[in-house]
């Protein structure tokens, strides 16, 4: 296994977001590197009793998932991932060292998506992550998203509604990108500020209502619909029936 070269990241709010759950030091950081050097957005951790909770503070895109961990076994965190709603659709590439076929068997069983053994390809791995989140997430690496008569064209940097162009700053450009990637799901205002500001942001939660607020206005002419929904008491969603009629 080898270092690969760091290639263009993307913007942090459309880079995917990647567990990599791996007890060996030296690996994880391996995988990490070259992860971060593709553009993804990565966490780790070490041992198969922190994964629940940092699938529920932080929920990835996909989980690189060792077979051998202290504590709880990655065969038993995929197979528990499966059992719940929130992760059950989750793409999971799991390692190990076992290379028999009746182990890449029982791995796919319980619910893997992809299966590696060690020692491999770096660059392999890489493709079948990408391939992987092409399949899982095809908003998210697409060069426009649209909804309703909203247009975003990220290779162009523009924002238009019904063949206008609507003038947005950074932030609401960020933020409106980010919600459309994910329509119809909410997010509190300290998940908006930790994806679409960063988690190192030292601002207060009510920015996040300034910031809306004004995304709202730019959006908005008149009694066309808003197609931003607060919900009360959890924070924001892009209406995932806009434009639906």
């Amino acid at each position: 296994m080898s270092l690969i070269a760091p290639s263009p990241r993307p913007s942090a709010t459309s880079a995917p977001r990647v567990l990599v759950v791996e007890d060996e030091a030296a690996l994880s950081l391996l995988l990490a590197y070259n992860l971060e050097a593709e553009g993804y957005v990565v966490d780790r951790v070490e041992n198969g009793d922190a994964v629940e909770l940092q699938l529920a503070e932080v929920p990835p895109d996909l989980v690189i998932l060792d077979w051998m961990l202290p504590g709880v076994s990655g065969l038993e965190i995929c197979r528990r991932m499966r059992a719940r709603e929130a992760t059950r659709q989750l793409p999971v590439i799991m390692l190990t060292a076992r290379g028999e076929e009746s182990e890449k068997v029982r791995g796919l069983a319980v619910g893997a998506d992809d299966y590696v053994v060690k020692p491999f390809s770096v660059p392999e791995l890489m493709a079948r992550v990408k391939a992987l989140l092409r399949r899982a997430l095809p908003e998210r690496i697409a060069g426009q998203l649209t909804a309703g008569d909203v247009e975003l064209d990220r290779e162009r940097h523009r924002v238009r509604r019904a063949g206008r162009d609507i003038h947005l700053g950074p932030t609401e450009y960020r933020l409106l990108e980010f919600l459309l990637e994910r329509k119809g799901r909410v997010f509190s205002r300290g998940q908006l500020l930790d994806h679409v500001w960063g988690q190192s942001a030292e601002i207060d939660e009510r920015t996040v209502d300034v910031h809306v607020g004004r995304l709202r206005k730019a959006l908005s002419r008149g009694r066309e619909p808003d197609p931003l929904r607060t919900v009360r008491g959890a924070g924001y969603a892009f209406d995932e029936s806009f434009g639906r009629g």
